[in-house]
């Protein structure tokens, strides 16, 4: 993410990046500067795998904590009268059908950040997430997948 890229989220997804944040701070650094301290007391560290592992997870939870952090700086929650009504935005619920199979489902459109396929919430930045953006209900919209074109109608928008 480029520094201060504005990253639009809901109130669930602000909650829960704010949840995972606290969580790496208040527990997981603790975890694993206890895994750290017990390795050393082990002996030589040279050769130590825990001492490894400890080490290795400890740069990724710093990692995570960086990248959350940065996201949260530049997140701006996104208020329900800035769903836009009949029109798909970030933050509306999509019911879609696929034209060829008949298959009806609905989808969230929110940031990358926040998407969950198994939720039901796809990014704004994904092939059905761009394609359905802006549209309303009743437009047919084409996204492309690796199998080919798939047409889907959207059959309802809302917040």
């Amino acid at each position: 993410m480029a520094e201060g890229k504005e990253v639009i989220l809901t109130k669930e997804g602000l909650k829960k990046l704010e949840d995972e944040l606290e969580y790496l701070k208040s527990v997981k650094r603790e975890e694993v500067a206890e895994r750290i301290k017990q390795a050393i007391a082990f002996g030589d560290i040279s050769e130590n795998s825990e001492y490894e592992d400890a080490k290795n997870e400890q740069a990724f939870i710093e990692g995570r904590i960086a990248s959350l952090e940065k996201t949260l700086k530049n997140a701006r929650l996104i208020e329900d009268s800035d769903i836009a009504v009949g029109t798909v935005s970030l933050g509306s619920r999509v019911t879609l059908r696929d034209l060829e199979r008949g298959r009806e489902f609905t989808v969230t459109i929110v940031a990358s950040v926040e998407s969950k396929i198994k939720d039901g919430k796809i990014s704004d930045e994904s092939p059905v997430g761009r394609a359905v953006i802006g549209k309303k209900k009743g437009d047919i919209v084409e996204v492309e997948a690796p199998a080919g074109i798939i047409k889907y109608e959207i059959l309802n928008v809302e917040r």
